[in-house]
């Protein structure tokens, strides 16, 4: 098994597009933070394999994969710090997948929560859906993944990684294991309430999106307790404009609410400045990178480089294992 020099941690991005400040905070400033503590043993991929259950328009997956590079980068991801790179263009994924479907049950598979609720939802039952959580096991384990950033709710995600390298072991390395078992880092991340009071959510109709601004920012902003009582409407102002103001800033605003020094309608104003004026660095980025794709396309390529040389040995020992010349 190969001696890593430095800890792995491996982390996915999903090709949704329309980042909200909800995904920023729960999620994306966890990035920032993986790739400075973790410096050139990051690996960030974008999940278009995995996309493949859902979206099948092929010009529409072209352009959410490469939407959510440019959101990523403008945001901070930095390809200087972290690999980060396209899941496809990296096709030994592919084959350890296989491999790792070759000894993975299918009363493994049956136990997916996450598979359960997508088909629950509607979405199709294809044995792509239902094999996910093995294409997942070969993304973590194809890097030699020492750490993985989860949410609570992921923790199945983990347990079932494990599980399948125990099995790839059991099955071809048991003296000296060939595929790390990772651990999971459950994510600190805020949670984002919505316009409504709710958790932010996309399919809730309630988040504001980071790159929002002018009037569509104007009126998600405007939107922001038009569904509460003037009182926890108050509060979820003052909680939105915590993420985005200075702790100081946040106490005084706050302060001014509850002793009638400022009216709802001025602390939504307040939380409109400070929204814009936060994002403004990351807008500007964003509108740069998206005028020149061949640029974002330069630096995927380069990451899928530097992924693929950390990949294509572990699969290589991986077919030797199972007895498949290399």
């Amino acid at each position: 098994m190969e001696s890593a020099e430095q800890p792995i941690v491996v982390s996915g991005i999903q090709t949704s597009g329309n980042l909200h400040i909800g995904n920023y905070f729960g999620a994306i400033v966890q990035f920032l933070e993986l790739q400075d503590e973790f410096p050139g043993g990051a690996y960030f991929f974008l999940a278009d394999y995995h996309a493949l259950t859902t979206v099948h328009d092929a010009a529409l997956l072209r352009k959410l994969t490469l939407d959510a590079a440019i959101d990523y980068l403008a945001l901070g991801v930095d390809p200087e710090k972290a690999i980060f790179f396209r899941q496809s263009d990296v096709q030994a994924v592919c084959e350890l997948y296989w491999l790792l479907n070759s000894v993975t049950t299918v009363s493994l598979l049956e136990k997916g929560v996450s598979y359960k609720d997508k088909v629950g939802k509607g979405i199709s039952a294809s044995t792509g859906l239902f094999s996910y959580p093995v294409l997942m096991a070969a993304d973590i384990l194809l890097y030699g993944a020492d750490v993985v950033p989860v949410g609570v709710d992921q923790t199945q995600h983990i347990e079932f990684t494990r599980d399948i390298a125990g099995f790839f072991n059991a099955n071809y390395a048991s003296n000296e294991p060939l595929l790390k078992q990772p651990r999971a880092r459950y994510s600190k991340g805020a949670k984002v309430p919505g316009l409504d009071g709710q958790k932010m959510s996309k399919s809730y109709g309630n988040a504001i999106g980071i790159f929002d601004e002018g009037e569509s920012l104007r009126r998600r902003v405007s939107a922001v307790g038009s569904t509460l009582s003037t009182e926890a409407a108050a509060v979820l102002v003052g909680e939105l404009y915590g993420l985005v103001a200075s702790e100081a800033e946040a106490a005084l605003l706050t302060a001014a609410l509850s002793g009638g020094e400022l009216s709802l309608a001025g602390a939504k104003e307040e939380l409109l400045a400070a929204l814009d004026g936060y994002f403004a660095s990351a807008r500007e980025r964003r509108k740069a990178l998206a005028a020149s794709p061949a640029v974002v396309e330069r630096l995927l390529c380069e990451g899928a480089e530097r992924a693929r040389q950390r990949a294509v040995p572990l699969v290589e020992r991986c077919r030797a294992a199972v007895g498949i010349p290399g």
